[in-house]
């Protein structure tokens, strides 16, 4: 079983630079399609970026531009750099990795 435990969320001025991780176990973490998500109160969870399984990226249009996905298969580690944040990126962040969730980060940006 894969286990996911996420970091990096907080209260964030508008227009600063976290950096999100996601420290997975398990030996699925090199083979699969994982990525970020965020949800907010009354909204499905929506997909925020991903690494397909061939290991292209995939950006919503709100974090093109603005956020990067990357891992580190040493560490097992997802990460996802904000850049520039708005009010409107506030929300629980979640890793998935396969079919595994974390239990997300919260993120709360202030104006």
């Amino acid at each position: 079983q894969v286990q996911l435990v996420e970091s990096g969320g907080g209260l964030v001025q508008a227009g600063g630079s976290p950096r999100l991780s996601c420290a997975a176990s398990g030996p699925l973490f090199r083979v699969h399609a994982m990525g970020w998500y965020r949800q907010v109160p009354g909204k499905q969870r929506e997909l925020v970026a991903a690494f397909n399984p061939g290991g292209t990226t995939n950006y919503a249009d709100s974090a093109k531009g603005r956020f990067t996905i990357s891992r580190d298969n040493a560490k097992n580690t997802l990460y996802l750099q904000m850049n520039s944040l708005k009010a409107e990126d506030t929300g629980v962040y979640y890793c998935k990795v396969f079919t595994y969730w974390g239990k997300g980060t919260l993120v709360t940006v202030s104006s």
